[in-house]
């Protein structure tokens, strides 16, 4: 068998692949700085977090000063709308493809809670359980039980429940929603979508069609007995980063349908605690629930 040179080993180790279905790097784990110039958002840095403190009048959350959280898209014009008296409004997500949510699961979903008291303002959280019909070896019956179970939770994480709305996209999708959804559709060629998912001639159209959904929530006009004639309310997206991708698509067409692009702040990856980058003692730190 021929030998491999020392260089080719070395690009092969350190090749890391990141998207919304597959999270995989080598030995050194996942590159961070290397993710932020690939998706070309932006770092969170400290005054930006100082920002978040002396705006909400309370200590930023603990996943921001330890660094869990740490990159965004436009947060700091989300904090100019909030520092002007505006509001915004918050959307998060689960892919339900088991029966209860694990510590990764739960980082999103605890922060989105921070952030809903901190400004007091609306919540989606939108359950794809399309999504796993579409990935998984579910059928729609099991795809929507587990959204159930999910759900409950989710709701024990103490959302507000005057301003936070939980949907099924198998129960829900269709109305508003559907027409930003052809609208998405209709403004992101075949090419386009190769290119920011990576997919092959052997995937099915489903997966093909699937972005505009998880693309939509970013509109207030979706859900139209929630935000009634506020078309343009900006919406901010608390995700790991390897959601990214769903929302860069989402950017470009924004402007394009009339609405305002969403903005995002996302968090690094649970990875198995055997994995020295972020190390056992820095994650138990950083989730732990004391100051």
């Amino acid at each position: 068998m021929a030998s491999v040179a020392p260089e080719v080993e070395k690009k092969e180790e350190e090749e890391q692949v990141v998207n919304p279905w597959e999270v995989s790097a080598g030995k050194g784990g996942i590159d961070y700085d290397k993710l932020v110039d690939q998706f070309g958002c932006q770092r969170l840095d400290a005054p930006l977090i100082d920002r978040i403190a002396r705006l909400t009048g309370r200590p930023p959350h603990r996943f921001l000063r330890r660094g869990l959280f740490f990159a965004h898209r436009d947060l700091n014009e989300i904090l100019d709308i909030y520092e002007k008296g505006d509001k915004f409004y918050l959307y998060t997500g689960r892919g339900p493809s088991s029966e209860a949510l694990h510590l990764g699961h739960l980082v999103p979903f605890m922060f989105t809670k921070y952030l809903q008291d901190a400004f007091k303002v609306p919540l989606v959280i939108q359950l794809t359980d399309d999504e796993k019909f579409l990935w998984k070896n579910l059928t729609v019956e099991e795809s929507k039980r587990l959204a159930r179970e999910n759900a409950k939770d989710i709701i024990a994480c103490g959302f507000d429940v005057e301003r936070t709305f939980i949907f099924s996209d198998f129960n829900f999708v269709g109305g508003a929603f559907y027409e930003n959804m052809v609208k998405v559709a209709r403004c992101v060629t075949y090419n386009k979508v190769v290119g920011i998912f990576g997919f092959t001639p052997e995937d099915h159209i489903g997966k093909i069609s699937f972005p505009p959904v998880q693309a939509v929530p970013s509109f207030p006009s979706s859900f139209p007995k929630h935000f009634s004639g506020n078309d343009q309310l900006r919406c901010l997206i608390p995700c790991a980063i390897d959601q990214d991708p769903y929302f860069r698509m989402t950017r470009d067409v924004a402007p394009r349908i009339g609405y305002q692009k969403p903005a995002l702040i996302e968090s690094r990856f649970f990875p198995a605690l055997q994995v020295n980058v972020f190390s056992e003692e820095q994650w138990f730190k950083a989730l732990c629930f004391t100051a």
